[in-house]
């Protein structure tokens, strides 16, 4: 915590939404603030709307007396959008600011289509989800966006993409926004102008890792997810925030080569994610007469039990469990997660013989090796987690009450 005189009223909110001081009594003792400062800020949050009080806490005085009035964050006052891209298919969500869904949409979205195509259409499902949850569009505090491809955090685009084409350094956060605003019509509320919304964009497997964390293994420093679908990608959380690398590079292990002679999407030949992505178990599958076009379609073989299904699931597992070996021996995670559209246990077995074979024993001594509880909605759960953590940290939380004029 900052010295006394600098910690300020987001100083105050991150101490209880992370229920390390939830009275005032506690953030008193926290901060170092006198009882009238505490008073003071407080109040800005209880204007904004930000903070209510909750049930009295047990008496900490063995005098007895009043209990202490417990404070909360107010996950009440505003919401939030979220979408998730695959290469053929989307997701978007209404979200609570503690990530509750409140309404949801799949449906067919051909990233191939071009960013202008695909955020049109991700404004108009928006709107749709606010009709249905009963909600304003000014309402909606923030927008996450998860993407099939490697993105700069800084500038919300994504670089050099390999199966994203024709997104390649679009303003995404731009052209979504104003989607938003078209469909869902001006944030503005009787008497008062709002600021467009927010829109944050981030790697798909980063923000499913991020969800699967923070709702699964929240004490895990170290935590890892390989999502193996159409693509293959992996998202790290290290120390509760996502590691992105330099320019958001981290992770992209679908492209390490792995001596194979098969033409990849990025056009190198040797790809990981040319020989053991569900995209690849799919073209297999269909040069042996199996009807397949992508890796949902060989999710649903797998469902199914369909035997060369299996059998090239598992062995897409020890490809990849071969590299991941490489991943835990670098990064020592105590989750390694396998998501997405083969994660399930003949790939997830192939994964673990390769894995525990060629990684060094201390590497895997505390490591578990699990799947995903989010299932498809782990990119919703956090691109949503992302905003809120984005607009509530303290220095954006002092820019926002600022603005609020409180």
């Amino acid at each position: 915590m900052k010295a006394s005189h600098q910690a300020s009223a987001g100083d105050l909110l991150e101490l209880v939404r992370s229920g390390r001081a939830t009275t005032r009594g506690a953030l008193q003792q926290a901060t170092g603030l006198s009882r009238a400062t505490v008073g003071q800020r407080l109040d800005r949050l209880f204007r904004a709307g930000w903070l209510r009080e909750g049930a009295g806490g047990p008496v900490d005085s063995p005098l007895g007396g009043r209990p202490s009035i417990t404070l909360e964050f107010d996950d009440e006052h505003a919401v939030v959008l979220a979408a998730d891209l695959d290469t053929r298919h989307g997701r978007a969500a209404l979200l609570t600011l503690t990530g509750e869904i409140l309404a949801e949409r799949t449906g067919v979205l051909v990233v191939d289509e071009g960013p202008e195509a695909v955020l049109d259409e991700l404004g108009r499902w928006f709107a749709g989800l606010l009709e249905v949850a009963g909600q304003r569009a000014d309402a909606v505090c923030g927008i996450g966006l998860a993407v099939p491809g490697p993105v700069d955090s800084d500038t919300g685009r994504v670089v050099q993409p390999p199966i994203m084409p024709g997104w390649d350094g679009y303003d995404i956060r731009g052209r979504l926004g104003r989607a938003f605003a078209e469909h869902a019509g001006p944030r503005t509320a009787p008497g008062a102008g709002r600021a467009a919304v927010p829109v944050l964009v981030d790697n798909d497997a980063n923000l499913m890792a991020y969800g699967e964390q923070r709702t699964g293994y929240p004490d895990c420093s170290a935590f890892a997810l390989v999502k193996v679908s159409t693509g293959i990608g992996a998202g790290m959380v290290v120390g509760g925030s996502i590691y992105r690398g330099v320019d958001g590079g981290a992770g992209d292990i679908g492209h390490i080569r792995v001596g194979a002679d098969a033409l990849c999407r990025c056009g190198s030949y040797g790809c990981l994610a040319a020989v053991a992505s569900g995209g690849a178990v799919a073209r297999r599958l269909a040069e042996a007469g199996v009807p397949a076009a992508s890796g949902s379609d060989v999710r649903d073989l797998l469902a199914a039990g369909h035997p060369e299904a299996m059998a090239l699931a598992r062995e897409a597992g020890r490809q990849v469990g071969d590299v991941l070996a490489t991943v835990v021996t670098l990064l020592n995670p105590g989750v390694l997660m396998i998501a997405g559209d083969l994660a399930g246990t003949p790939f997830l077995t192939g994964v673990r013989e390769l894995l525990y074979q060629r990684a060094l024993p201390r590497s895997t001594a505390h490591l578990d090796v699990v799947t995903s509880r989010l299932g498809e909605r782990a990119g919703l759960v956090g691109a949503g987690a992302l905003v809120v953590e984005h607009l509530y940290a303290p220095e954006r939380a002092e820019e926002r009450l600022a603005a609020l004029g409180v």
